[in-house]
């Protein structure tokens, strides 16, 4: 049966407050608990007005202790800005507080540009190739094989789930070569899913954590009333990430109607791109396209991302939607 599970990037509003960001990724993940989500996962970002998370394994640890059942993770930690005995230290400590609901996702990307680098006292370029490596040496803090020079406490034995996360290719050759379940980033960068799906599944080799290829694919989740209301709000993810791409990132923009008419032919392609992992429209129809994707894609888990610049609304769509997916016959 595929799972359902939720992606945060804890986001800051125009107008809105870091406390008011936080008590909305609070409330999120409760929601998502109650809509039988398997998981909420939070990824790291850096450097950015209205991105909240950047401190990830604190805020998963008072998210792990909003909730009582779902699985609290990162997705992810971006490995190159850290040091695997750190990160083995933080995700010991969580897996510790909250036995059995913590998992690790890892990227190769620093999340933000130099400066960031310059302030983690980092060489990116050294970082990034180094990041195979530092996968199999966190690995082995985490769980003893193969044994390491020096044991992290927390950490040492801890029960953490290990994930790969990627856009790309190398992500999926990785994933496999280490028998990792692999989380795909379709929802912002979609060009390389099907081939790197295809590759992770061909190169697979079993591992004592994972036994066959697992794929997790994210996706966007706008959910209302009507078909045009929905894209209404997810106008405020839309101007985000134009924003984004044109070098003038910020906080959350309140929704705009009708914003995709006010584009550029450039700018509109490019969110129609990125759209293709994008279910927007009433519960029954975004259902339907979730549907349609796990088929293209096989997936045995779906991740939901999809900021709204009123949080309240976001919870409702995962709600609504979640309750028509539950409804429908489970795929194999």
């Amino acid at each position: 049966m595929t799972a359902f599970s939720v992606l945060d990037l804890v986001p800051v509003r125009e107008g809105g407050t870091l406390e008011d960001a936080f008590a909305a990724a609070t409330s999120l993940a409760r929601a998502a608990e109650a809509a039988d989500c398997k998981r909420f996962w939070v990824a790291e970002h850096h450097a950015m007005d209205g991105i909240a998370g950047g401190a990830t394994a604190v805020v998963l640890a008072h998210l792990g202790n909003a909730t009582a059942t779902i699985r609290i993770g990162s997705g992810g930690i971006m490995l190159p800005n850290h040091t695997p005995f750190q990160i083995a230290e933080q995700f010991g400590t969580l897996a510790a507080l909250f036995p059995g609901r913590v998992d690790l996702g890892l990227g190769r990307a620093p999340g933000a540009g130099p400066e960031l680098q310059r302030a983690l006292r980092k060489d990116r370029h050294r970082a990034a190739e180094m990041f195979p490596q530092d996968v199999v040496e966190l690995r082995a803090l985490l769980t003893g094989e193969p044994e390491p020079a020096i044991r992290a406490t927390p950490g040492y034995g801890a029960d953490v789930e290990l994930w790969m996360l990627g856009s790309s290719l190398f992500g999926a050759s990785l994933a496999a070569r280490l028998g990792l379940p692999y989380a795909f980033a379709s929802h912002f960068a979609p060009d390389h899913l099907d081939g790197a799906l295809a590759l992770y599944r061909r190169d697979f080799q079993p591992s004592a954590a994972c036994r066959r290829p697992h794929v997790m694919v994210a996706m966007n989740l706008f959910a209302a009333d009507t078909s045009e209301e929905a894209e209404y709000l997810a106008s405020s993810q839309l101007q985000a990430f134009v924003r984004l791409r044109t070098g003038q990132p910020g906080k959350l923009p309140p929704p705009i109607a009708n914003y995709r008419d006010t584009l550029p032919p450039r700018a509109g392609a490019m969110l129609e791109h990125i759209g293709q992992a994008s279910a927007i429209g009433t519960p029954a129809e975004a259902a339907r396209q979730v549907r349609a994707f796990i088929a293209r894609t096989g997936a045995d888990e779906v991740i939901f991302a999809g900021p709204t610049f009123d949080p309240a609304l976001r919870e409702r769509a995962l709600a609504r939607t979640m309750a028509v997916l539950a409804d429908e016959a489970p795929l194999s």
